[in-house]
């Protein structure tokens, strides 16, 4: 399934903005801005929205995401010229615009359904203070994190390795994503320093910079070559 994205901003600047950050993250995906009013002011634009959505007619589902309140009307109004098909197509998200868009498209670029994609967007809601208790430094590893217990059964399939970070831009934006992105091709549960390995945000609020500590811990099937392949994946500097 394809799942284009569409950025719906008051401000033309902010939609193209956001729609170039989640490209750099995730290249394959098709995204689209409407921001700003027809005649380049401030404010939404009903033919940009409907004109929006007409450019992601290849794709089998439209992710959209809006800034304020405002947004969400225009775009429910673009909603109710549609056809019941297109309607059908459509889902808008209450996702925090530029976290939210940039976690869709990378569920989105990892081969994520419509679900996948909006759950990935919701996750971005999440207070800063949710995301940082599974992360806050422990004080034994320079940028390492909390580990966290979910009290599940301990699993019989385990991997797990320490890397140092060798890349100058260490575990942020793009390379944050790769990172995600290769974790998602496996089975297995996968965490680093700590939280999951498949949830970009996450990773994000680590913070860690080039020369951190890197430990990475899998369970499931295919545990080993997770681990494996994150190893390596960071050891190449992600290509940087």
């Amino acid at each position: 399934m394809t799942v284009g994205i569409l950025v719906v901003s008051h401000s033309a600047a902010i939609a193209t903005g956001t729609v170039e950050l989640a490209r750099q993250m995730a290249a394959d995906v098709p995204l689209v801005a409407a921001g700003g009013t027809e005649d380049g002011g401030i404010g939404t634009s009903f033919e940009a929205i409907t004109e929006g959505i007409g450019a992601l007619s290849s794709a089998d589902a439209v992710v959209v995401l809006c800034d304020l309140g405002s947004a969400y009307l225009t775009t429910d109004t673009a909603l109710d010229f549609l056809d019941e098909a297109d309607r059908a197509r459509v889902h808008v998200s209450q996702a925090p615009l530029v976290e939210g868009t940039v976690a869709a498209a990378v569920a989105a670029q990892t081969g994520g359904d419509v679900d996948a994609v909006l759950a990935a967007a919701a996750s971005a809601a999440a207070s800063a203070e949710d995301v940082s208790s599974a992360s806050r430094p422990s004080g034994d590893r320079p940028g390492g994190a909390t580990p966290v217990d979910d009290g599940g059964p301990v699993p019989e399939t385990v991997a797990s390795a320490t890397v140092e970070l060798v890349n100058e831009s260490g575990l942020h934006a793009r390379p944050a994503a790769e990172f995600v992105k290769a974790a998602a091709k496996h089975e297995a549960r996968v965490r680093v320093n700590g939280v999951d390995a498949k949830s970009l945000l996450a990773i994000m609020a680590l913070a860690l910079p080039q020369g951190a500590t890197v430990t990475i811990e899998a369970d499931g099937p295919d545990a080993q070559d997770a681990v494996d392949t994150l190893v390596a994946l960071v050891r190449s500097g992600f290509g940087e």
